[in-house]
């Protein structure tokens, strides 16, 4: 005699459930918890994109049935009210919070059917082969479409819909993977399939797949005798395979030269051992109407991914851009013997420009200009470097001589000199002495008072180029009112909307004209003529400008 199943001093019950369309079935109590909703793993699969993925549970307390709201989003109703929680009783109605979907009335009994029950339940999906079915599942992909929900809830309900209109028993959504097919949903009319269920050869369905000369259908013949398996042996009655196309977002005229592998994405593949697939009454039709809604989906899906990703690059790089940032000089000085002012504005989110102003001791001052080749997160990075290098120059004592020799070899051994950097670095000490060393920069250019201008030229190859390199200091002896002007070759190199560059000599006309005025003048003409010749046009790399100015008391 079989052994009943616990249900903690509770009589039999079972649920006669009645579909959308119409269709009725009785399911039997045997599992408890006994849960509902649209997900797979449920004991009663609702076939509605509306109700939850676990909506509700039936469960037993103190011998009695007990309904329970799993914090579904339409609610659950018992008898027409609402309920979190409720003793079912009798030929109690119960409904999903919306109308035209399922209901369900709880009966107590031993469930009257004559087959007998299989020991594990199965997930219970009410189909039939009407047109009104047909209609219905087609309903159903639309609200699921509708509802938004995720790639794989569509799909797989896509895949239902397809077995209610052919009458098919299982359906397999399969992708491409390379010069294969992986199965993204598998599905039978009971709830879902494992992925070893599908005993068709891949390989049989890609080379069907690639010989097809129609765009939105294929021949697939179960007779033919693969290498793996022989398909006839499977004894199916019937196989339907639509393939899955490629939706392009662009013209339409795009879809004129058709190739059969680089326009799919895969196939919907479904099969039946017990009759043949109903394609009658529009099935075909709305086969590939559904087929067209996968790949609708899909392409969505990935159109989406890619947005997502460049989406949190953009923030990324937002945020890289904020650090890099804050780590210009803050407050620069505006008064005493030594002034300065400064910008960078690189030509992406994060850019190869480097430039500090930083007081070693009361009587001296250092400044740096740096342009990292290339551009980028990159660049960015060996920025940050250097900068560490320049924060830390003046604990190490080391002459800058020896502190520019040791950074060329730890950037060409880490580099291989395939990135470098070319720096201006100069110290300007109160007495008006200036000690400077240019490694490949565009040379600084020095303007006294009456507009006479000098350029630094470089003495030096770009520190991580060549792995044995020296750099000889000069140095310079300032006057009162003497400006110095570094920048990067972004600003002499700007382009107007012609595409012709900025150039040295108007930036040496800017400088010789405004010689006279302050450093944050000075530094605020050259960024205005600058603007006035670009007008607004698109740069190609960043434009870094300081300006220096020595005036003793």
């Amino acid at each position: 005699m079989a052994t009943e199943p616990a249900r903690g001093g509770a009589p039999p019950a079972y649920l006669i459930v009645k579909s959308p369309s119409g269709a009725e079935t009785r399911v039997a109590l045997e599992q408890l918890p006994f849960r509902i909703g649209r997900h797979a793993d449920n004991e009663l699969v609702l076939r509605d994109s509306r109700s939850s993925r676990h909506h509700a549970q039936i469960v037993v307390d103190n011998g009695q049935y007990v309904l329970e709201d799993l914090g579904s989003s339409h609610g659950v109703t018992v008898n027409g009210e609402r309920v979190e929680r409720k003793k079912l009783r009798n030929s109690d109605r119960i409904d999903f919070g919306f109308p035209d979907s399922y209901a369900i009335v709880f009966s107590l009994g031993v469930l009257p059917v004559r087959p007998q029950r299989p020991k594990a339940p199965t997930p219970v999906a009410i189909e039939v082969g009407t047109n009104l079915s047909k209609l219905r599942a087609m309903l159903e992909v639309a609200r699921a479409l509708q509802a938004s929900l995720s790639t794989d809830d569509v799909l797989a309900t896509v895949v239902e819909a397809a077995l209610a209109v052919t009458g098919c028993e299982r359906g397999f959504l399969l992708l491409r993977q390379g010069d294969d097919l992986a199965i993204r949903v598998a599905r039978a009319k009971t709830g879902p399939l494992a992925e070893t269920d599908l005993r068709v050869p891949t390989s049989l369905l890609m080379r069907s797949l690639a010989q097809r000369k129609d765009f939105l259908s294929m021949n697939f013949d179960p007779s033919v005798e693969g290498p793996e398996r022989t398909v006839a042996a499977l004894e199916l009655r019937s196989v339907v395979c639509v393939p899955l196309v490629r939706v392009r977002t662009g013209a339409m005229q795009e879809t004129a030269a058709f190739n059969p592998m680089d326009d799919t994405v895969g196939v919907l593949y479904m099969d039946s051992r017990l009759k043949a697939a109903d394609l009658s009454s529009g099935g075909r039709e709305i086969l590939t109407t559904l087929a067209l809604e996968a790949s609708t989906v899909l392409e969505n899906a990935r159109l989406l991914e890619e947005q997502w990703v460049r989406q949190r690059m953009q923030q990324e790089l937002g945020i890289a851009r904020q650090i890099q940032q804050s780590l210009l000089p803050r407050i620069l000085p505006a008064t005493g013997w030594f002034r300065a002012a400064a910008s960078s504005t690189p030509c992406l989110e994060v850019g190869g420009d480097y430039l500090d102003v930083r007081q070693i001791h009361p009587k001296c001052w250092a400044a740096i200009s740096a342009d990292v080749s290339g551009k980028g997160v990159g660049a960015a990075i060996l920025a940050s470097l250097l900068q560490g290098m320049f924060l830390a120059a003046p604990f190490t004592r080391l002459a800058m001589e020896e502190m520019m020799s040791r950074t060329n070899h730890f950037l060409n051994e880490r580099t291989g000199g395939e990135q470098y950097a070319t720096i201006f670095y100069c110290t300007i000490e109160e007495s008006g002495l200036m000690r400077w060393v240019n490694a490949g920069h565009p040379p600084p250019l020095l303007a006294n008072a009456s507009g006479r201008l000098d350029a630094l030229a470089a003495s030096g190859v770009p520190v991580g180029m060549l792995p044995e390199t020296t750099y000889p200091a000069e140095e310079s002896q300032l006057q009162p009112g003497d400006k110095l002007v570094m920048y990067s070759d972004g600003l002499t190199e700007a382009r107007n909307l012609k595409g012709e560059f900025y150039g040295l000599k108007r930036l040496c006309e800017v400088v010789s004209r405004s010689a006279g005025a302050n450093c944050q003048d000075l530094h605020a003409a050259i960024l205005t003529a600058v603007g006035e010749f670009t007008q607004g046009a698109p740069q190609n790399d960043d434009i870094s400008l300081v300006a220096l100015e020595y005036q003793p008391q």
